[in-house]
C-alpha cells in the first residue's frame, strides 16, 4: 500500500503533479541559498585567521602552483562542489527547513570529501575525513536554511508517495561492512560498541547492520515523503548515519565508563555522529539510486516485476554478506604484516617491540622510565643575555641514574643537525654521541627525539601585521630555515605557538613534500640512524615531536603523517638501524587528550611503538577554558592503549608533566603514577632541566623543571624533591616474561609476572638508603645490590612469580 501524493500550501497552492512541481520551482530559493553560503564562506575566511572554524580557511599564505593541487583544493574544489550541491538541495528539498538543513550538511560533507580526495587520491581517507567538518557543517546549514526559508519566497509543501523503503535500507546495511574504509576506527570505539566492520567481530558487525537498516528505513519513511528522487534517499542515508552515531554514543556511555570525572562521552558522541554523517553523505547515494530503481521496477504490472525489489535486495544482501565474511580480519592482516616484517629483527642485546610490550630480546619485558632532556635543543633565544638551554654533562646522567631513571628522551634539533641541506653538522653530532655514551656509562637508554615546537625557531618578523585575534610570537625550535616554507603566511599566534598561520603552512608544505622537504627529513633520519645503528643502548628513534596539524587535518595528521613515517622508517632500516621506531600522533593529542593518529597499516614494520604524550588534565585545552577535563588522567591510558592495539604496537608516553599549585600538581602526578603502574607502562617526564631563557619557560624567576635554575644567579635552585620522590618510586626495569600486575609507593612494591621460559633477567629498582626486605615467590637466586640512590634486586624466574617489599 502506498501513500498518495498530497499538497500543503504554505504561501500558495500548487495543483500540479509532483513531477511537474519539481520542474517549475522558482530559482529564488536556490539563489538565496548559494548566495548565503558564499557570503558565509567569505566572512568566515576573513574573520577566522586560523581556518579552524571557517569552512574555507585563509591564512594569508599565497598558494604556489609548484606545490601541486592541495593549496588550491579548498577554492577550486570545495567551493564549487558545495555551491553546486546547495543549489541542488535548495531546488529539491528547499520547501522545508529541516530537509534543506540536512541538504546543506550533505553539501558541506561532500565538498570536503571532494577536496580531500584531490589532495590524497584515496577515497577511504577522503570519505572518512569529511566527517571532521561536522562542527562547521551543522551551524552553516542552519544559517543557510534559515536565510533561504526567510528570503527565498513562497513555498509549496508536498507529501509524496514514499515508494520503496526496506529493500534500499537492507542494501545499504549489507554493503556497509564492504565500504567501511576508515570509518568507525580510533580511540572512541571501545569494545561493545556496534560497528559495521568485519575486523570488530561478527556479532558487532551484524548488530550494526541491523541498526543501519532500521535507521535507514525510518529515515526513508520520513524523507521520501518530503524530498523526491535520488536526493530523498540520499538525505535519508545521511540522517540514518547520524541516528546510528547517536545509538553508538549511548552504548559508549554505558560500556566506556560514562562521565568518570571528564566529559569524554560528549567528545565520543561527536565523533560517532560525525562518522555516521560522513558515511551517509559519501555512501548514501546507494540508498537514493536503489530506491529510485526499485520504484521503477515496482511500477511494472506483472507479479514477477512486483517481486523484483525483494529479489534484488535479497541477492545483494547475500552477496555482500558473503563478501564481508570472506574479508581478512584486522588480526589476520596484522599477522601478515608481522610475518613480512619479521625478516629483519634487531640484533642480540637491542630492545624491540613484541606484541604489546617492549622486550630485551631475551624473554624479558622492559619498562623505560625517565625524563626528557632538552639541553641540546636549538631554541629561539628571547633575550640575548639569557641562555636558552643549560649545559648537558655526564653529571646529569649520574644524577638521573640515582633516581632510578633508565631512559632519556634526548631532544635534538633538525636545525642544528642539518643547518645546510644534505650535510650533518659534525660538531652537533658529536654532542649527541657524547650524550649516548654518558647514558651507556650509567645504564640509561636513549631515545633520539627529533624535537620541534611551532615548526622552527623563527619569531615574528619586524613589520609583520597580525590579523585580529592573533599576536606576535617568539620562535621556538625545530626545522632549519631552508626547510621552512610559509608562502608568506604571517608568523603570528592564536592562543599559543601551535596555532599559527606560518607554522601551519610550513607543516602543510612538509606533509605534501613541497620542494622535497619531507624527502630531505626522511633522508636525514637515515643518515642519523646510520651513526647509531650499532648502539644497543639507543632504544630507538622518535621521528618527530608533536607534529602539527597543518591546514587540512585529518588528511595531514593521519594519511600524510603516516606516509612520512613510512618513508622515514624505510630510510632508517635502509641504513641498517634496527632499533625501535617511536611514532606519535599529532599535537592535537596533547591538546585534547586524544586524536586519530597515522592511518592504520601505514607501515609493515613491526618494530614500532606508539608514543602519544599523555598530558590530560595538564596542558589540554580544558585547563585554559576552565571546563571539566575532556579526558581524565586515568581514561587517557585506556584511549592510548586502544589506539596502540590498532597498530599492534606497545604503548610508551614520550612526554607528560604537571604545573600549577604544589598540592594540585602532586595529586595529579600521583594519579598518573598509579595509572601507569596499573597498566605496567613506561614514560619520560617533561623535563629534566629547563633554562631561564627557554622560550617555553617564559623568562620567569626560575627555570621550571625537575632540576630548577635560579634565574637571578643562573645557578641551581632546589630540585622538585616531592615530584622526584614519585618519579623515583620502585619499579621493575626488566621482568621475565610479561608483568601481570604492579603497584608501587616509594620503596614499597608489589609485582607479579609470568614466563614460559626460565629467565634470570629480573631487575627491580628500589629507591632509598635502607636495604629493602624482599619477599618473593617463584624467584630464585635473589640478590640485592646497592647502587647510587638505591638498590637493584635481581633474580631468576620460571612460571608465575611475585616480588614485594615494604616501606
Amino acid at each position: 500500500m502506498h501513500d498518495a501524493p498530497t499538497t500543503h500550501s504554505n504561501d500558495q497552492t500548487d495543483h500540479s503533479t509532483p513531477a511537474d512541481a519539481s520542474v517549475h520551482r522558482s530559482v529564488r530559493r536556490p539563489v538565496v541559498a548559494i548566495t548565503a553560503m558564499l557570503a558565509l564562506i567569505v566572512i568566515q575566511a576573513v574573520a577566522d585567521p586560523t581556518g579552524l572554524l571557517a569552512l574555507v580557511g585563509w591564512s594569508g599564505a599565497i598558494p604556489q602552483p609548484s606545490a601541486g593541487v592541495w593549496p588550491f583544493a579548498p577554492y577550486v574544489v570545495f567551493v564549487p562542489v558545495v555551491l553546486g550541491v546547495v543549489w541542488w538541495v535548495a531546488v529539491r528539498a528547499g520547501d522545508r527547513f529541516w530537509t534543506l538543513t540536512a541538504g546543506v550538511v550533505l553539501a558541506v560533507l561532500l565538498a570536503q570529501a571532494a577536496a580531500c580526495f584531490v589532495m590524497t587520491w584515496d577515497l577511504a581517507v577522503a570519505g572518512w575525513a569529511a566527517g571532521f567538518v561536522t562542527a562547521k557543517a551543522v551551524p552553516a546549514a542552519l544559517i543557510v536554511a534559515a536565510l533561504a526559508r526567510w528570503l527565498g519566497g513562497p513555498t509549496t509543501r508536498q507529501t509524496l508517495e514514499r515508494g520503496s523503503i526496506w529493500p534500499s535500507a537492507v542494501i545499504f546495511a549489507v554493503v556497509a561492512p564492504l565500504l567501511a574504509g576508515l570509518w568507525w576506527t580510533g580511540a572512541v570505539y571501545a569494545d561493545g560498541i556496534p560497528m559495521a566492520r568485519p575486523d570488530r567481530g561478527i556479532l558487532s558487525m551484524i548488530i550494526a547492520m541491523v541498526l543501519i537498516a532500521g535507521a535507514t528505513a525510518l529515515s526513508l519513511r520520513w524523507m521520501r515523503a518530503r524530498v523526491p528522487g535520488v536526493l530523498g534517499g540520499w538525505l535519508a542515508a545521511l540522517v540514518a548515519g547520524g541516528l546510528v552515531g547517536i545509538v553508538q554514543a549511548i552504548v559508549a556511555l554505558i560500556v566506556d565508563g560514562g562521565f568518570a570525572g571528564d566529559i569524554w562521552p560528549l567528545m565520543a558522541a561527536y565523533v560517532t555522529v560525525a562518522d555516521g554523517l560522513a558515511f551517509g553523505a559519501c555512501v548514501g547515494w546507494i540508498v537514493g539510486v536503489s530506491a529510485v530503481i526499485l520504484d521503477r521496477v515496482r511500477a511494472g504490472r506483472t507479479a514477477r516485476a512486483a517481486r523484483a525489489p525483494e529479489v534484488v535486495a535479497a541477492s545483494v544482501a547475500v552477496l555482500a554478506l558473503g563478501a564481508t565474511l570472506g574479508l581478512p580480519s584486522a588480526e589476520v592482516a596484522s599477522a601478515a604484516a608481522v610475518d613480512s616484517a619479521a625478516e629483519a629483527s634487531p640484533p642480540e642485546g637491542f630492545l624491540r617491540a613484541e606484541g604489546s610490550i617492549i622486550t630485551d630480546g631475551d624473554g624479558n619485558q622492559v619498562l623505560l622510565r625517565g625524563a626528557n632532556v632538552n639541553q641540546l635543543v636549538d631554541f629561539y633565544q628571547p633575550q640575548a643575555d639569557v641562555p636558552a638551554t643549560r649545559p648537558l654533562t655526564e653529571d646529569d646522567y649520574a644524577d638521573m641514574a640515582e633516581y632510578g631513571f633508565n631512559v632519556v628522551r634526548l631532544n635534538i634539533s633538525w636545525s642544528a643537525l642539518e643547518p645546510e641541506r644534505g650535510t650533518l653538522d659534525p660538531e652537533y653530532l658529536s654532542k649527541i654521541e657524547d650524550a649516548v655514551d654518558w647514558g651507556t656509562e650509567h645504564g640509561i637508554y636513549t631515545v633520539l627525539d627529533m624535537h620541534q615546537d611551532g615548526w622552527w625557531n623563527g619569531p615574528t618578523e619586524e613589520g609583520t601585521v597580525c590579523r585580529p585575534g592573533t599576536e606576535e610570537m617568539w620562535g621556538y625550535d625545530g626545522a632549519p630555515e631552508w626547510a621552512t616554507i610559509t608562502d608568506d603566511a604571517p608568523r603570528c599566534q592564536f592562543t599559543g605557538r601551535d596555532i599559527s598561520p606560518a607554522g601551519d603552512r610550513a607543516f602543510q608544505n612538509f606533509y605534501f613534500d613541497t620542494d622535497g622537504v619531507q624527502t630531505a627529513f626522511a633522508e636525514t633520519w637515515g643518515r642519523l640512524a646510520a651513526e647509531f645503528r650499532d648502539e644497543p643502548m639507543v632504544a630507538g628513534f622518535d621521528l618527530i615531536n608533536e607534529p602539527g596539524f597543518g591546514e587540512t587535518a585529518p588528511v595531514t595528521t593521519s594519511h600524510q603523517l603516516g606516509k612520512f613515517y613510512d618513508r622515514a622508517i624505510d630510510e632508517i632500516r635502509g641504513a641498517g638501524a634496527e632499533q625501535i621506531v617511536f611514532f606519535e600522533p599529532s599535537i592535537l593529542w596533547s591538546g585534547l587528550g586524544f586524536d586519530t593518529g597515522p592511518t592504520p597499516g601505514f607501515t609493515d614494520d613491526d618494530n614500532i611503538v606508539f608514543s602519544p604524550h599523555l598530558y590530560a588534565e595538564s596542558i589540554t585545552m580544558d585547563r585554559d577554558l576552565g571546563i571539566p577535563p575532556i579526558v581524565s588522567i586515568e581514561r587517557q591510558f585506556a584511549l592510548a592503549q586502544r589506539v596502540a592495539d590498532i597498530y599492534d604496537a606497545p604503548l610508551w608516553s614520550g612526554e607528560y608533566g604537571y604545573w600549577g599549585e604544589d598540592d594540585d600538581v602532586l595529586a595529579r602526578l600521583n594519579r598518573y603514577a598509579d595509572a601507569e603502574d596499573e597498566r605496567r607502562l613506561g614514560s619520560a617526564y617533561w623535563v629534566w632541566k629547563q633554562a631561564c631563557g627557554d622560550p617555553q619557560n617564559g623568562i620567569g624567576p626560575v627555570g621550571n623543571a625537575l632540576m630548577m635554575q635560579d634565574c637571578e644567579t643562573g645557578g641551581d635552585a632546589p630540585p622538585k624533591s616531592d615530584l622526584l620522590e614519585i618519579l623515583s618510586r620502585a619499579y621493575p626495569q626488566a621482568a621475565p616474561g610479561v608483568l601481570a600486575s604492579l603497584e608501587a609507593d616509594g620503596a614499597a612494591i608489589d609485582l607479579a609476572g609470568t614466563t614460559d621460559a626460565g629467565s634470570c633477567g629480573l631487575e627491580v629498582w628500589i629507591p632509598g638508603s635502607a636495604e629493602p626486605d624482599v619477599q618473593v615467590t617463584g624467584i630464585t637466586k635473589v640478590e640485592t645490590t646497592e647502587v647510587p640512590g638505591g638498590w637493584i634486586v635481581t633474580g631468576c624466574a620460571d612460571g608465575d612469580y611475585t616480588l614485594s617489599t615494604t616501606r
